[in-house]
Protein backbone atom coordinates (compact mmCIF):
# COMPACT_ATOMS: atom_id res chain seq x y z
CA UNK A 1 0.00 0.00 0.00
CA UNK A 2 2.98 2.28 0.46
CA UNK A 3 3.60 1.85 -3.27
CA UNK A 4 0.02 2.94 -4.03
CA UNK A 5 0.38 6.05 -1.83
CA UNK A 6 3.74 6.99 -3.43
CA UNK A 7 2.27 6.51 -6.92
CA UNK A 8 -0.79 8.59 -6.02
CA UNK A 9 1.40 11.35 -4.58
CA UNK A 10 3.58 11.30 -7.68
CA UNK A 11 0.48 11.65 -9.93
CA UNK A 12 -0.86 14.47 -7.73
CA UNK A 13 2.44 16.35 -7.88
CA UNK A 14 2.58 15.90 -11.66
CA UNK A 15 -0.98 17.28 -11.86
CA UNK A 16 0.01 20.28 -9.72
CA UNK A 17 3.09 20.82 -11.91
CA UNK A 18 0.88 20.69 -15.01
CA UNK A 19 -1.53 23.21 -13.47
CA UNK A 20 1.36 25.48 -12.48
CA UNK A 21 3.03 25.24 -15.89
CA UNK A 22 -0.28 25.77 -17.73
CA UNK A 23 -0.93 28.83 -15.51
CA UNK A 24 2.56 30.06 -16.38
CA UNK A 25 1.94 29.55 -20.10
CA UNK A 26 -1.41 31.28 -19.67
CA UNK A 27 0.06 34.10 -17.59
CA UNK A 28 1.10 37.70 -18.19
CA UNK A 29 2.60 40.43 -16.03
CA UNK A 30 -0.45 42.62 -16.69
CA UNK A 31 -3.99 41.97 -17.83
CA UNK A 32 -5.76 45.13 -19.04
CA UNK A 33 -9.55 44.89 -19.30
CA UNK A 34 -10.93 47.22 -21.98
CA UNK A 35 -9.21 48.66 -25.09
CA UNK A 36 -10.72 52.13 -24.75
CA UNK A 37 -9.33 55.61 -24.13
CA UNK A 38 -7.32 54.39 -21.11
CA UNK A 39 -6.67 50.73 -21.98
CA UNK A 40 -4.89 51.46 -25.28
CA UNK A 41 -2.59 53.95 -23.51
CA UNK A 42 -1.68 51.39 -20.83
CA UNK A 43 -1.11 48.62 -23.39
CA UNK A 44 1.40 50.84 -25.18
CA UNK A 45 3.19 52.30 -22.16
CA UNK A 46 3.45 49.07 -20.10
CA UNK A 47 4.99 47.15 -23.02
CA UNK A 48 7.64 49.79 -23.80
CA UNK A 49 9.80 47.62 -21.54
CA UNK A 50 10.43 44.47 -23.67
CA UNK A 51 10.61 42.33 -20.50
CA UNK A 52 7.08 43.35 -19.46
CA UNK A 53 4.21 41.26 -20.90
CA UNK A 54 0.61 42.44 -21.20
CA UNK A 55 -2.70 41.04 -22.41
CA UNK A 56 -5.36 43.54 -23.54
CA UNK A 57 -8.94 42.19 -23.57
CA UNK A 58 -11.73 44.03 -25.43
CA UNK A 59 -15.40 43.01 -25.52
CA UNK A 60 -15.99 44.64 -28.91
CA UNK A 61 -14.47 44.18 -32.38
CA UNK A 62 -11.45 45.77 -34.05
CA UNK A 63 -11.86 49.28 -35.47
CA UNK A 64 -10.66 48.20 -38.94
CA UNK A 65 -11.81 45.76 -41.63
CA UNK A 66 -9.02 43.67 -43.19
CA UNK A 67 -6.62 46.13 -41.56
CA UNK A 68 -8.17 49.04 -43.49
CA UNK A 69 -9.51 52.25 -41.96
CA UNK A 70 -11.23 53.20 -45.22
CA UNK A 71 -13.36 50.06 -45.10
CA UNK A 72 -14.38 51.06 -41.55
CA UNK A 73 -15.22 54.61 -42.65
CA UNK A 74 -18.10 54.87 -40.17
CA UNK A 75 -15.50 55.11 -37.39
CA UNK A 76 -12.60 56.88 -39.09
CA UNK A 77 -14.39 59.53 -41.15
CA UNK A 78 -14.90 62.37 -38.63
CA UNK A 79 -18.19 63.57 -40.17
CA UNK A 80 -19.71 60.06 -39.90
CA UNK A 81 -19.69 60.09 -36.11
CA UNK A 82 -23.47 59.76 -35.62
CA UNK A 83 -23.45 56.36 -37.35
CA UNK A 84 -21.49 54.77 -34.50
CA UNK A 85 -23.40 56.57 -31.79
CA UNK A 86 -26.44 54.62 -32.92
CA UNK A 87 -24.88 51.25 -33.84
CA UNK A 88 -25.00 48.39 -31.32
CA UNK A 89 -22.12 46.68 -33.10
CA UNK A 90 -19.58 49.14 -31.66
CA UNK A 91 -21.56 50.38 -28.73
CA UNK A 92 -22.84 49.10 -25.36
CA UNK A 93 -26.09 50.98 -26.10
CA UNK A 94 -26.93 51.70 -22.47
CA UNK A 95 -30.12 53.30 -21.18
CA UNK A 96 -30.80 54.94 -17.83
CA UNK A 97 -33.75 54.49 -15.53
CA UNK A 98 -36.78 56.73 -16.17
CA UNK A 99 -35.67 60.14 -14.88
CA UNK A 100 -38.21 61.44 -12.38
CA UNK A 101 -37.06 65.07 -12.71
CA UNK A 102 -37.16 64.89 -16.52
CA UNK A 103 -40.72 63.83 -17.30
CA UNK A 104 -39.88 60.14 -16.67
CA UNK A 105 -37.69 60.03 -19.79
CA UNK A 106 -35.32 57.09 -20.29
CA UNK A 107 -31.98 58.52 -21.51
CA UNK A 108 -29.81 56.90 -24.16
CA UNK A 109 -26.14 56.44 -23.19
CA UNK A 110 -23.84 55.26 -25.99
CA UNK A 111 -20.46 53.90 -24.80
CA UNK A 112 -17.68 52.50 -27.00
CA UNK A 113 -17.40 48.73 -27.39
CA UNK A 114 -14.64 48.58 -30.01
CA UNK A 115 -10.89 49.17 -30.22
CA UNK A 116 -10.43 52.76 -29.05
CA UNK A 117 -13.60 52.55 -26.91
CA UNK A 118 -15.49 55.83 -26.74
CA UNK A 119 -12.57 57.61 -28.46
CA UNK A 120 -13.75 55.70 -31.57
CA UNK A 121 -17.31 57.02 -31.13
CA UNK A 122 -16.98 60.51 -29.68
CA UNK A 123 -17.20 63.91 -31.38
CA UNK A 124 -13.36 64.22 -31.31
CA UNK A 125 -13.40 67.35 -29.17
CA UNK A 126 -10.14 67.63 -27.21
CA UNK A 127 -10.77 69.54 -23.97
CA UNK A 128 -8.63 69.07 -20.88
CA UNK A 129 -10.79 70.76 -18.26
CA UNK A 130 -9.78 73.63 -16.00
CA UNK A 131 -6.63 73.67 -13.85
CA UNK A 132 -8.86 74.10 -10.78
CA UNK A 133 -10.58 70.76 -11.50
CA UNK A 134 -7.32 68.95 -10.74
CA UNK A 135 -6.52 71.10 -7.71
CA UNK A 136 -10.02 70.17 -6.46
CA UNK A 137 -9.22 66.46 -7.01
CA UNK A 138 -6.21 66.87 -4.74
CA UNK A 139 -8.39 68.50 -2.05
CA UNK A 140 -10.89 65.62 -2.45
CA UNK A 141 -8.19 63.11 -1.51
CA UNK A 142 -6.48 62.34 -4.83
CA UNK A 143 -3.08 63.56 -3.61
CA UNK A 144 -0.56 64.01 -6.40
CA UNK A 145 -3.29 64.68 -8.99
CA UNK A 146 -3.26 68.49 -8.82
CA UNK A 147 -2.71 70.56 -11.97
CA UNK A 148 1.07 70.71 -11.70
CA UNK A 149 1.21 66.89 -11.56
CA UNK A 150 -1.33 66.41 -14.39
CA UNK A 151 -0.29 69.03 -16.97
CA UNK A 152 2.98 67.19 -17.88
CA UNK A 153 0.95 64.07 -18.74
CA UNK A 154 -1.43 66.01 -20.98
CA UNK A 155 1.68 67.25 -22.76
CA UNK A 156 3.39 63.84 -22.82
CA UNK A 157 0.37 62.35 -24.62
CA UNK A 158 0.08 65.07 -27.24
CA UNK A 159 1.48 66.24 -30.53
CA UNK A 160 -0.32 69.50 -31.27
CA UNK A 161 -0.23 70.64 -34.89
CA UNK A 162 0.54 74.20 -33.74
CA UNK A 163 3.70 72.97 -32.02
CA UNK A 164 4.74 72.66 -28.37
CA UNK A 165 4.63 75.46 -25.79
CA UNK A 166 4.19 75.78 -22.03
CA UNK A 167 0.78 74.03 -22.29
CA UNK A 168 0.96 71.95 -25.49
CA UNK A 169 2.93 68.79 -26.21
CA UNK A 170 5.03 68.32 -29.33
CA UNK A 171 5.97 64.64 -29.60
CA UNK A 172 3.28 62.45 -28.03
CA UNK A 173 1.24 59.74 -29.83
CA UNK A 174 -2.06 61.69 -29.70
CA UNK A 175 -2.30 64.05 -32.68
CA UNK A 176 -4.43 67.11 -31.94
CA UNK A 177 -5.50 69.62 -34.59
CA UNK A 178 -7.11 73.05 -34.29
CA UNK A 179 -10.45 73.99 -35.84
CA UNK A 180 -9.61 76.05 -38.90
CA UNK A 181 -12.85 76.28 -40.82
CA UNK A 182 -13.70 79.54 -42.57
CA UNK A 183 -17.40 78.75 -42.29
CA UNK A 184 -19.28 82.06 -41.88
CA UNK A 185 -21.52 80.67 -39.10
CA UNK A 186 -18.55 79.69 -36.93
CA UNK A 187 -17.10 83.16 -37.51
CA UNK A 188 -20.47 84.74 -36.62
CA UNK A 189 -20.69 82.70 -33.41
CA UNK A 190 -17.26 83.84 -32.21
CA UNK A 191 -18.01 87.47 -33.12
CA UNK A 192 -21.41 87.35 -31.39
CA UNK A 193 -19.85 85.93 -28.20
CA UNK A 194 -17.43 88.88 -28.09
CA UNK A 195 -20.28 91.34 -28.81
CA UNK A 196 -22.07 89.83 -25.77
CA UNK A 197 -19.05 90.74 -23.63
CA UNK A 198 -17.05 87.50 -23.47
CA UNK A 199 -13.32 87.28 -24.24
CA UNK A 200 -11.79 85.46 -27.21
CA UNK A 201 -9.33 82.77 -26.07
CA UNK A 202 -6.68 81.49 -28.44
CA UNK A 203 -6.30 78.20 -26.52
CA UNK A 204 -9.01 76.93 -24.18
CA UNK A 205 -6.61 74.12 -23.16
CA UNK A 206 -3.83 76.58 -22.35
CA UNK A 207 -3.50 79.64 -20.16
CA UNK A 208 -7.16 80.72 -20.45
CA UNK A 209 -10.10 78.34 -20.68
CA UNK A 210 -12.63 81.12 -20.13
CA UNK A 211 -14.06 82.67 -23.29
CA UNK A 212 -14.81 81.53 -26.83
CA UNK A 213 -12.48 80.25 -29.52
CA UNK A 214 -11.51 77.47 -31.91
CA UNK A 215 -11.74 73.91 -30.62
CA UNK A 216 -8.91 71.41 -30.46
CA UNK A 217 -9.83 68.06 -32.03
CA UNK A 218 -8.41 64.52 -32.08
CA UNK A 219 -8.35 64.56 -35.88
CA UNK A 220 -5.13 63.91 -37.82
CA UNK A 221 -4.82 64.31 -41.59
CA UNK A 222 -8.58 64.17 -41.96
CA UNK A 223 -9.05 61.00 -39.88
CA UNK A 224 -10.33 60.34 -36.37
CA UNK A 225 -7.31 59.93 -34.10
CA UNK A 226 -8.61 57.53 -31.44
CA UNK A 227 -6.40 55.91 -28.80
CA UNK A 228 -6.45 52.78 -30.99
CA UNK A 229 -4.77 54.81 -33.76
CA UNK A 230 -2.50 56.77 -31.40
CA UNK A 231 -1.39 54.09 -28.94
CA UNK A 232 -2.54 50.58 -29.83
CA UNK A 233 -1.57 50.25 -33.50
CA UNK A 234 2.04 51.41 -32.95
CA UNK A 235 2.43 48.80 -30.16
CA UNK A 236 0.55 45.87 -31.62
CA UNK A 237 3.54 44.28 -33.35
CA UNK A 238 5.47 44.04 -30.07
CA UNK A 239 5.99 40.35 -29.11
CA UNK A 240 5.26 41.20 -25.43
CA UNK A 241 1.74 42.57 -26.15
CA UNK A 242 -1.22 40.26 -26.86
CA UNK A 243 -4.61 41.68 -27.82
CA UNK A 244 -7.94 39.84 -27.93
CA UNK A 245 -11.16 41.32 -29.33
CA UNK A 246 -14.77 40.09 -28.89
CA UNK A 247 -13.72 38.86 -25.45
CA UNK A 248 -16.06 39.62 -22.54
CA UNK A 249 -14.42 39.55 -19.11
CA UNK A 250 -17.00 38.14 -16.71
CA UNK A 251 -15.15 37.92 -13.40
CA UNK A 252 -11.97 38.92 -11.57
CA UNK A 253 -10.27 35.89 -9.96
CA UNK A 254 -9.03 36.07 -6.36
CA UNK A 255 -7.07 33.95 -3.90
CA UNK A 256 -8.40 35.45 -0.69
CA UNK A 257 -8.04 39.18 -1.34
CA UNK A 258 -5.19 38.77 -3.82
CA UNK A 259 -6.20 39.27 -7.46
CA UNK A 260 -4.65 36.53 -9.65
CA UNK A 261 -6.40 36.86 -13.02
CA UNK A 262 -9.71 37.04 -14.85
CA UNK A 263 -12.34 34.78 -16.32
CA UNK A 264 -13.64 35.62 -19.79
CA UNK A 265 -15.94 34.34 -22.52
CA UNK A 266 -14.81 34.17 -26.15
CA UNK A 267 -16.70 32.37 -28.93
CA UNK A 268 -19.08 31.01 -26.30
CA UNK A 269 -16.27 29.37 -24.32
CA UNK A 270 -15.36 30.30 -20.75
CA UNK A 271 -11.63 30.61 -20.08
CA UNK A 272 -9.24 31.85 -17.39
CA UNK A 273 -6.04 33.84 -17.73
CA UNK A 274 -3.61 34.83 -14.99
CA UNK A 275 -1.63 37.95 -14.07
CA UNK A 276 1.54 37.57 -12.01
CA UNK A 277 1.74 41.32 -11.34
CA UNK A 278 -1.60 43.11 -11.75
CA UNK A 279 -5.04 43.18 -13.32
CA UNK A 280 -6.04 46.68 -14.47
CA UNK A 281 -9.68 47.56 -15.19
CA UNK A 282 -10.12 50.16 -17.94
CA UNK A 283 -13.73 49.44 -18.82
CA UNK A 284 -15.04 52.92 -18.13
CA UNK A 285 -17.54 54.42 -15.70
CA UNK A 286 -20.15 51.67 -16.17
CA UNK A 287 -18.20 48.50 -16.97
CA UNK A 288 -15.48 48.88 -14.32
CA UNK A 289 -17.84 49.12 -11.32
CA UNK A 290 -20.06 46.43 -12.87
CA UNK A 291 -17.12 44.00 -13.08
CA UNK A 292 -15.97 44.83 -9.55
CA UNK A 293 -19.45 44.09 -8.19
CA UNK A 294 -19.80 40.87 -10.22
CA UNK A 295 -16.49 39.79 -8.67
CA UNK A 296 -17.48 40.46 -5.06
CA UNK A 297 -16.16 44.00 -4.55
CA UNK A 298 -18.83 46.52 -3.62
CA UNK A 299 -21.52 47.14 -1.03
CA UNK A 300 -21.71 43.84 0.89
CA UNK A 301 -25.49 44.15 1.47
CA UNK A 302 -26.20 44.57 -2.26
CA UNK A 303 -23.88 41.70 -3.20
CA UNK A 304 -25.40 39.31 -0.65
CA UNK A 305 -28.91 40.01 -2.01
CA UNK A 306 -27.70 38.71 -5.38
CA UNK A 307 -25.85 35.76 -3.82
CA UNK A 308 -22.39 37.08 -4.79
CA UNK A 309 -19.64 36.03 -2.31
CA UNK A 310 -18.10 39.19 -0.81
CA UNK A 311 -14.35 39.59 -1.39
CA UNK A 312 -14.21 43.16 -0.06
CA UNK A 313 -16.91 45.45 1.33
CA UNK A 314 -16.31 48.66 -0.63
CA UNK A 315 -19.57 50.68 -0.55
CA UNK A 316 -18.29 53.39 -2.93
CA UNK A 317 -18.29 51.05 -5.96
CA UNK A 318 -20.88 52.35 -8.45
CA UNK A 319 -21.72 55.40 -6.31
CA UNK A 320 -20.86 59.06 -7.04
CA UNK A 321 -21.98 58.77 -10.71
CA UNK A 322 -21.59 62.16 -12.43
CA UNK A 323 -22.32 63.20 -16.01
CA UNK A 324 -22.81 66.34 -18.11
CA UNK A 325 -26.30 67.10 -19.33
CA UNK A 326 -26.79 69.46 -22.27
CA UNK A 327 -29.54 70.97 -24.39
CA UNK A 328 -29.62 72.15 -28.02
CA UNK A 329 -30.67 75.74 -28.66
CA UNK A 330 -31.52 75.91 -32.39
CA UNK A 331 -32.07 78.79 -34.77
CA UNK A 332 -33.34 78.73 -38.35
CA UNK A 333 -30.77 80.06 -40.85
CA UNK A 334 -31.94 82.43 -43.59
CA UNK A 335 -29.09 81.51 -45.98
CA UNK A 336 -28.39 78.06 -47.51
CA UNK A 337 -24.94 77.76 -45.91
CA UNK A 338 -25.52 75.17 -43.15
CA UNK A 339 -24.73 71.45 -43.42
CA UNK A 340 -28.33 70.75 -44.45
CA UNK A 341 -27.49 70.32 -48.14
CA UNK A 342 -24.48 68.12 -47.26
CA UNK A 343 -26.94 65.60 -45.81
CA UNK A 344 -28.75 65.12 -49.15
CA UNK A 345 -27.99 61.63 -50.60
CA UNK A 346 -26.07 62.83 -53.70
CA UNK A 347 -23.88 65.21 -51.66
CA UNK A 348 -23.24 62.56 -49.01
CA UNK A 349 -21.89 60.23 -51.71
CA UNK A 350 -19.71 63.01 -53.15
CA UNK A 351 -18.34 63.95 -49.69
CA UNK A 352 -17.76 60.29 -48.84
CA UNK A 353 -15.85 59.61 -52.07
CA UNK A 354 -13.61 62.64 -51.56
CA UNK A 355 -12.80 61.48 -48.04
CA UNK A 356 -12.14 57.89 -49.16
CA UNK A 357 -9.83 59.17 -51.90
CA UNK A 358 -7.92 61.96 -50.11
CA UNK A 359 -9.14 62.21 -46.47
CA UNK A 360 -10.20 65.81 -47.23
CA UNK A 361 -13.40 67.86 -47.60
CA UNK A 362 -16.53 68.03 -45.45
CA UNK A 363 -15.99 64.42 -44.33
CA UNK A 364 -12.66 65.28 -42.67
CA UNK A 365 -14.09 67.26 -39.73
CA UNK A 366 -16.75 66.72 -37.07
CA UNK A 367 -17.81 70.37 -37.69
CA UNK A 368 -17.82 71.18 -33.93
CA UNK A 369 -14.99 73.61 -34.58
CA UNK A 370 -15.84 76.50 -32.26
CA UNK A 371 -17.05 76.68 -28.69
CA UNK A 372 -16.42 78.22 -25.32
CA UNK A 373 -16.63 78.30 -21.55
CA UNK A 374 -18.28 80.96 -19.37
CA UNK A 375 -19.35 81.55 -15.77
CA UNK A 376 -23.07 81.34 -15.02
CA UNK A 377 -23.10 84.29 -12.58
CA UNK A 378 -20.85 86.68 -10.60
CA UNK A 379 -18.92 84.96 -7.81
CA UNK A 380 -18.28 81.73 -9.73
CA UNK A 381 -14.46 81.43 -9.74
CA UNK A 382 -14.01 79.52 -13.00
CA UNK A 383 -16.27 78.58 -15.95
CA UNK A 384 -19.24 76.31 -15.24
CA UNK A 385 -21.05 76.40 -18.62
CA UNK A 386 -19.75 74.91 -21.89
CA UNK A 387 -20.82 75.63 -25.50
CA UNK A 388 -20.22 73.61 -28.68
CA UNK A 389 -21.37 75.39 -31.86
CA UNK A 390 -22.56 73.44 -34.93
CA UNK A 391 -23.67 74.92 -38.31
CA UNK A 392 -26.40 72.28 -38.51
CA UNK A 393 -29.41 70.88 -36.68
CA UNK A 394 -29.15 67.64 -34.68
CA UNK A 395 -32.31 65.71 -33.75
CA UNK A 396 -32.34 62.75 -31.31
CA UNK A 397 -28.57 62.07 -31.19
CA UNK A 398 -28.48 62.32 -35.00
CA UNK A 399 -30.88 59.39 -35.36
CA UNK A 400 -33.38 61.66 -37.15
CA UNK A 401 -32.28 63.58 -40.26
CA UNK A 402 -32.07 67.38 -40.11
CA UNK A 403 -35.25 69.01 -41.43
CA UNK A 404 -34.07 72.52 -42.43
CA UNK A 405 -31.26 75.07 -42.77
CA UNK A 406 -30.37 75.73 -39.12
CA UNK A 407 -27.54 76.21 -36.63
CA UNK A 408 -27.33 75.30 -32.95
CA UNK A 409 -25.27 75.24 -29.79
CA UNK A 410 -24.98 72.34 -27.40
CA UNK A 411 -24.93 74.07 -24.01
CA UNK A 412 -24.84 72.68 -20.49
CA UNK A 413 -23.59 73.10 -16.91
CA UNK A 414 -20.21 71.59 -16.08
CA UNK A 415 -20.31 70.89 -12.36
CA UNK A 416 -23.86 69.79 -11.62
CA UNK A 417 -24.66 68.90 -8.03
CA UNK A 418 -26.94 65.96 -8.95
CA UNK A 419 -25.16 62.66 -8.26
CA UNK A 420 -26.33 59.16 -9.21
CA UNK A 421 -25.27 55.52 -9.07
CA UNK A 422 -24.76 52.25 -10.97
CA UNK A 423 -25.95 48.92 -9.49
CA UNK A 424 -26.16 45.34 -10.72
CA UNK A 425 -29.48 44.18 -12.08
CA UNK A 426 -28.43 40.52 -11.86
CA UNK A 427 -25.37 38.25 -11.70
CA UNK A 428 -25.43 37.86 -15.50
CA UNK A 429 -22.41 39.75 -16.94
CA UNK A 430 -24.32 40.21 -20.22
CA UNK A 431 -27.16 42.08 -18.52
CA UNK A 432 -26.69 45.85 -18.40
CA UNK A 433 -26.54 47.31 -14.90
CA UNK A 434 -29.11 49.77 -13.54
CA UNK A 435 -27.95 53.31 -14.38
CA UNK A 436 -29.47 56.07 -12.23
CA UNK A 437 -27.91 59.48 -13.02
CA UNK A 438 -30.53 61.30 -10.92
CA UNK A 439 -30.44 64.28 -13.29
CA UNK A 440 -31.81 67.71 -12.26
CA UNK A 441 -32.48 66.59 -8.70
CA UNK A 442 -31.23 69.87 -7.18
CA UNK A 443 -32.50 73.46 -7.46
CA UNK A 444 -29.00 74.67 -8.35
CA UNK A 445 -28.87 72.43 -11.43
CA UNK A 446 -32.26 73.66 -12.64
CA UNK A 447 -31.17 77.31 -12.16
CA UNK A 448 -27.90 76.73 -14.07
CA UNK A 449 -29.76 75.21 -17.01
CA UNK A 450 -32.09 78.19 -17.13
CA UNK A 451 -28.99 80.39 -17.38
CA UNK A 452 -27.67 78.21 -20.21
CA UNK A 453 -30.77 78.98 -22.30
CA UNK A 454 -30.91 82.69 -21.43
CA UNK A 455 -27.20 83.32 -22.06
CA UNK A 456 -27.29 81.40 -25.38
CA UNK A 457 -30.29 83.42 -26.59
CA UNK A 458 -28.38 86.57 -25.74
CA UNK A 459 -25.40 85.48 -27.88
CA UNK A 460 -27.66 84.44 -30.79
CA UNK A 461 -29.37 87.88 -30.61
CA UNK A 462 -26.12 89.78 -31.30
CA UNK A 463 -25.43 91.81 -34.45
CA UNK A 464 -23.03 89.20 -35.90
CA UNK A 465 -25.95 86.81 -36.54
CA UNK A 466 -28.24 89.47 -38.08
CA UNK A 467 -27.80 88.36 -41.69
CA UNK A 468 -28.34 84.65 -40.83
CA UNK A 469 -30.95 84.73 -38.06
CA UNK A 470 -34.35 83.17 -38.77
CA UNK A 471 -36.96 82.22 -36.14
CA UNK A 472 -35.85 80.25 -33.09
CA UNK A 473 -36.67 76.55 -33.57
CA UNK A 474 -35.88 75.30 -30.08
CA UNK A 475 -36.99 76.18 -27.40
CA UNK A 476 -39.11 78.49 -29.62
CA UNK A 477 -40.35 82.04 -29.01
CA UNK A 478 -43.38 80.79 -27.04
CA UNK A 479 -40.96 79.59 -24.28
CA UNK A 480 -40.11 82.67 -22.20
CA UNK A 481 -40.92 82.36 -18.48
CA UNK A 482 -38.68 80.45 -16.07
CA UNK A 483 -41.43 77.86 -15.72
CA UNK A 484 -41.59 77.37 -19.51
CA UNK A 485 -37.79 77.15 -19.82
CA UNK A 486 -37.66 74.56 -17.01
CA UNK A 487 -40.32 72.48 -18.78
CA UNK A 488 -38.33 72.66 -22.04
CA UNK A 489 -35.17 71.48 -20.25
CA UNK A 490 -37.01 68.52 -18.72
CA UNK A 491 -38.34 67.53 -22.14
CA UNK A 492 -35.22 68.08 -24.25
CA UNK A 493 -31.98 67.95 -22.23
CA UNK A 494 -29.81 64.92 -22.96
CA UNK A 495 -26.55 63.35 -21.85
CA UNK A 496 -23.33 64.82 -23.26
CA UNK A 497 -21.92 61.27 -22.84
CA UNK A 498 -19.54 62.03 -19.97
CA UNK A 499 -20.29 59.38 -17.29
CA UNK A 500 -17.56 59.32 -14.64
CA UNK A 501 -16.60 59.06 -10.94
CA UNK A 502 -18.13 55.62 -10.12
CA UNK A 503 -14.85 54.23 -8.71
CA UNK A 504 -13.78 57.43 -7.00
CA UNK A 505 -10.10 57.99 -6.19
CA UNK A 506 -9.41 59.10 -2.64
CA UNK A 507 -7.79 58.27 0.66
CA UNK A 508 -8.26 54.75 2.12
CA UNK A 509 -9.80 56.45 5.19
CA UNK A 510 -12.63 57.78 2.94
CA UNK A 511 -15.49 55.26 3.04
CA UNK A 512 -16.71 56.43 -0.39
CA UNK A 513 -13.32 55.94 -2.14
CA UNK A 514 -12.73 52.88 -4.33
CA UNK A 515 -9.11 53.38 -5.43
CA UNK A 516 -6.23 55.14 -3.70
CA UNK A 517 -4.11 57.86 -5.40
CA UNK A 518 -1.91 55.06 -6.84
CA UNK A 519 -5.08 53.76 -8.62
CA UNK A 520 -5.03 50.57 -6.51
CA UNK A 521 -8.40 49.14 -5.44
CA UNK A 522 -8.64 49.62 -1.68
CA UNK A 523 -8.75 46.46 0.44
CA UNK A 524 -7.40 43.99 -2.16
CA UNK A 525 -4.01 43.29 -3.77
CA UNK A 526 -2.79 43.47 -7.38
CA UNK A 527 -5.91 45.16 -8.76
CA UNK A 528 -6.21 48.68 -10.19
CA UNK A 529 -8.81 50.77 -11.98
CA UNK A 530 -7.55 53.28 -14.57
CA UNK A 531 -10.27 55.13 -16.52
CA UNK A 532 -12.82 57.96 -16.14
CA UNK A 533 -14.52 56.11 -13.27
CA UNK A 534 -11.68 57.04 -10.85
CA UNK A 535 -12.23 60.81 -11.21
CA UNK A 536 -13.19 62.11 -7.75
CA UNK A 537 -15.47 64.66 -9.47
CA UNK A 538 -16.31 65.45 -13.09
CA UNK A 539 -14.07 67.98 -14.86
CA UNK A 540 -15.03 71.17 -16.70
CA UNK A 541 -15.17 69.84 -20.27
CA UNK A 542 -15.16 66.68 -22.37
CA UNK A 543 -13.65 63.54 -20.85
CA UNK A 544 -11.48 61.91 -23.54
CA UNK A 545 -8.39 64.09 -22.98
CA UNK A 546 -8.49 63.75 -19.15
CA UNK A 547 -8.96 59.96 -19.43
CA UNK A 548 -5.86 59.68 -21.64
CA UNK A 549 -3.95 61.83 -19.13
CA UNK A 550 -5.09 59.57 -16.26
CA UNK A 551 -3.75 56.51 -18.10
CA UNK A 552 -0.45 58.21 -18.98
CA UNK A 553 0.07 59.18 -15.33
CA UNK A 554 -1.05 55.76 -14.05
CA UNK A 555 1.43 54.02 -16.38
CA UNK A 556 4.30 55.88 -14.67
CA UNK A 557 2.89 54.96 -11.25
CA UNK A 558 2.62 51.27 -12.25
CA UNK A 559 6.18 51.28 -13.62
CA UNK A 560 7.43 52.85 -10.39
CA UNK A 561 8.62 56.07 -12.05
CA UNK A 562 8.52 59.35 -10.12
CA UNK A 563 5.64 61.59 -11.21
CA UNK A 564 6.35 64.33 -13.72
CA UNK A 565 5.69 67.80 -12.34
CA UNK A 566 5.62 71.37 -13.66
CA UNK A 567 5.47 74.08 -11.02
CA UNK A 568 4.13 77.62 -11.27
CA UNK A 569 2.52 77.33 -14.70
CA UNK A 570 0.33 80.45 -14.94
CA UNK A 571 -3.45 80.07 -15.23
CA UNK A 572 -5.89 82.89 -16.02
CA UNK A 573 -8.11 84.23 -13.25
CA UNK A 574 -10.85 86.84 -13.86
CA UNK A 575 -9.84 90.35 -12.71
CA UNK A 576 -12.95 90.50 -10.56
CA UNK A 577 -15.62 88.01 -9.50
CA UNK A 578 -18.15 90.81 -9.11
CA UNK A 579 -19.20 90.48 -12.75
CA UNK A 580 -20.07 87.38 -14.75
CA UNK A 581 -18.12 88.47 -17.84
Amino acid sequence: WWCHIVTALRVLLQDLDLVASSEKANSYNYIIVGAGSAGCVLANRLTEDPLSTALLLEAGPKDTVLGSKRLMWKIHMPAALTYNLCDEKYNWYYHTTAQRHMDRRVMYWPRGRVWGGSSSLNAMVYIRGHAEDYNRWSREGALGWDYEHCLPYFKKAQTHELGPDQYRGGNGPLHVSRGKTNHPLHQAFLEAAQQAGYPFTDDMNGYQQEGFGWMDMTIHRGQRWSTASAYLRPAISRPNLSVAEKTLVTKILFQGTKCIGVEYVKNGQKKKVFANKEVILSGGAINSPQLLMLSGIGNADDLKKLGIPVVSHLPGVGQNLQDHLEVYVQQKCTKPITLYSAQKPFNMVRIGLEWLWKFTGDGATAHLESGGFIRSEPGVPHPDIQFHFLPSQVIDHGRVASAMEAYQVHVGPMRSTSVGWVKLKSTDPNEHPIIEPNYLSTERDIWEFRQCVKLTREIFAQKAFEKFRGPEIQPGNHVQSDKEIDAFIRQKADSAYHPSCTCKMGQPSDSTAVVDPQTKVIGVENLRVVDASIMPSVVTGNLNAPTIMIAEKAADIIKGFPSLREKNVPVYKPKTLETQR
